[in-house]
């Protein structure tokens, strides 16, 4: 029986698609992103290493990039590449339950990810490095499909002061939106790694930065303390970091701070919201 529910939950699916596809239109009136980032005098040097990237073939990659919305099994591909010369089914099940888990392998078998050999499982082709360059790609693809943007990830510039890698560069309604991506929990992320962050904000000048996490681990805890001495070495007089919601913050409505509890989707799509909430530009 068609309910009211129902029907509101149709008519918020179509606007959410309306707004996808006037996003698409926008993005193909307004400047490339590489002419945006061009006015800025940056040049593309290299873009998406495929080096460290564990990804099927392209006709599988809608599903696989379906399955990495549940933290359960990109917590499972770390474990598998981290065991990647040579693990069991027992030495990857810590985040989700043993059936699920198989299930879990057994998909990265058919996309010929993973082999099965007769003492265990090994990755078809490696070594894999890191998690890192594949949650990079699944961020951008967040970008495309779910905002209907443009997105580059893995990028160098050639900078005489500030190098290393952009993980994510996206376009929206013409709007400069940089993501750093870290796949390591929050004790495993160091000092430097915020001053980076912060010179290539300061160097790139996007409309929103965003520093994204992915644990569903407090910020509170260790990240924000790390952001508010960074900030307290940067200005005589440091800009506060304020709470947005749960565990995703903001300075100055312009850099984010946020994990990936509840999806790394939606936490993205309260950034933008956010960003068009204060800039007036909501379509």
């Amino acid at each position: 029986m068609f309910t009211e529910k129902t029907k509101t939950f149709n008519e918020l699916a179509f606007l959410r698609e309306e707004v996808k596809r006037l996003r698409k239109e926008l993005n193909r009136q307004t400047p490339g992103l590489d002419m945006l980032l061009r006015h800025r005098g940056f040049s593309i040097y290299k873009r998406e290493p495929a080096d460290d990237l564990f990804i099927p073939q392209k006709k599988f990659q809608q599903k696989f990039y379906e399955m990495l919305h549940k933290y359960s099994f990109r917590l499972f591909l770390r474990d598998v590449i981290k065991h990647q010369k040579l693990f069991t089914l027992e030495q990857v099940t810590r985040y989700a339950t043993p059936s699920i888990t198989k299930e879990y392998l057994d998909y990265l078998v058919s996309l010929k990810l993973v082999k099965k050999t007769e003492i265990g499982y090994v990755l078809a082709r490696g070594p894999i490095r890191s998690f890192g360059e594949t949650l990079e790609w699944y961020v951008a693809e967040v970008f495309k499909r779910e905002f209907g943007s443009a997105a580059v990830w893995g990028v160098k510039f050639k900078r005489p002061r500030v190098g290393g890698d952009y993980d994510v560069i996206a376009k929206i309604d013409g709007a400069l939106f940089y993501v750093e991506v870290k796949s390591s929990p929050p004790k495993q992320i160091y000092d430097s790694e915020i001053t980076a962050f912060f010179d290539r904000v300061a160097d790139l000048a996007p409309a929103i930065a965003v520093f994204l996490m992915d644990t569903e681990l407090r910020m509170k805890d260790k990240l924000v303390p790390m952001f508010e001495a960074e900030l307290a070495r940067r200005f005589a007089y440091p800009p506060l970091i304020t709470r947005l919601e749960r565990e995703l913050f903001h300075i100055q409505d312009r850099i984010f701070l946020v994990n990936a509890k509840e999806s790394i989707i939606g936490n993205i799509e309260k950034i933008v919201s956010w960003y068009y909430q204060q800039s007036g530009n909501l379509t």
